[in-house]
């Protein structure tokens, strides 16, 4: 059973995420909240796998409730899944940052949102290729906003080097094996000796560091 905290100030949204996910199998809604003071609040009463979260709430927005929730200890286990819009890729950027485990637009479809719920419970980073990209390009532009000291990732071996790469162009642990010509649970292996390494709490987080700590080399677009 998946269990969802809903975070957004609009309440027919709320309670159209709440009807969807009570219709399907394997999703409880355990709480809701109308900013994000109640969000944190909600995240720590509840404990839920997963919070999605609204960016712009009065009070305490999104972003910085992602922040205090996946700095908080006692919520390790709790992932955020960030909604935005594509016009405002600095949120994205930001909320990623944060601890973000990824990202879907408002508008997305039931289903899609139903299988976002399910990847991030999982443990993966909901970024598609093209997004990834776009964010690595915003970054490229932005070379002050790096601020993660590299010597906490000098153990990187240069095969694991070689796996963040590629896990930072958007590729699964399937995808990897693929183009490593490796097992999926010797990529799955890899990933998460890294994430351990460089100190990411998820997947996306990874992507992150690896573009803020120099690891990866974002390539300028032609």
């Amino acid at each position: 059973m998946i269990r969802v905290l809903l975070a957004d100030d609009q309440v027919l949204v709320r309670a159209g995420f709440r009807v969807l996910l009570e219709t399907e199998d394997g999703f409880e809604v355990v709480g809701e909240a109308g900013d994000g003071e109640q969000a944190v609040a909600g995240a720590i009463e509840h404990h839920p796998d997963i919070v999605v979260m609204d960016v712009r709430m009065p009070g305490v927005d999104g972003l910085e409730a992602t922040r205090r929730i996946t700095a908080n200890p006692d919520l390790a286990g709790t992932k955020v899944l960030v909604l935005t819009t594509f016009d405002v890729d600095e949120y994205v950027y930001e909320a990623l940052r944060a601890g973000a485990s990824g990202f879907l637009l408002k508008d997305t479809e039931p289903v899609e949102l139903l299988r976002a719920l399910r990847v991030v419970a999982n443990g993966e980073a909901l970024l598609a290729p093209t997004v990834t990209r776009r964010l690595i390009q915003e970054f490229v532009g932005r070379p002050e906003n790096r601020r993660i000291d590299t010597s906490a990732v000098r153990e990187i071996t240069d095969r694991e080097r070689e796996v963040l790469g590629l896990v930072a162009g958007g590729m699964s642990n399937d995808e990897i094996a693929a183009h490593l010509v490796i097992s999926t649970a010797t990529a799955r292996t890899h990933v998460s000796r890294i994430m351990t390494k460089i100190g990411a709490r998820d997947r996306a987080q990874l992507v992150v560091l690896a573009y803020e700590s120099g690891l990866v080399t974002p390539r300028r677009p032609a």
